[in-house]
């Protein structure tokens, strides 16, 4: 014999699920920084951008856009969170960058 579902627990699961799935994608997001691999700056787009490990150690003769005090930390493109070391970034998908670092890409992050 066949179970009918109400229209009322029908809204309830909707209601449910669509409550759930925000939390599930964050658990995703965590796992995925985990498996990042940390930038090599020999990488080809690393050199072709100017990434260096420590923003400390920019070249600023090589690199006018940048400006003492530009990090990784506080560009647009990082995605790292508050207070960790490193983190990934937008222009350098499936890498980590350092806290620390800088490229030519930087820009300041709104806020």
């Amino acid at each position: 014999m066949k179970q009918k579902i109400s229209r009322r627990e029908l809204v309830k699961s909707s209601l449910l699920a669509g409550a759930l799935m925000p939390a599930l994608g964050l658990m995703g997001t965590a796992a995925e920084a985990d498996s990042l691999t940390p930038l090599d700056p020999s990488d080809p787009q690393a050199k072709a951008l100017g990434f260096v490990l420590d923003a400390a150690k920019v070249n600023a003769s090589a690199n006018p856009t940048f400006k003492p005090g530009q990090h990784c930390g506080d560009c647009a493109q990082y995605q790292g969170k508050p207070g960790a070391a490193s983190g990934g970034c937008n222009i350098f998908v499936g890498h980590s960058v350092p806290v620390g670092g800088w490229c030519k890409v930087w820009a300041k992050k709104p806020g």
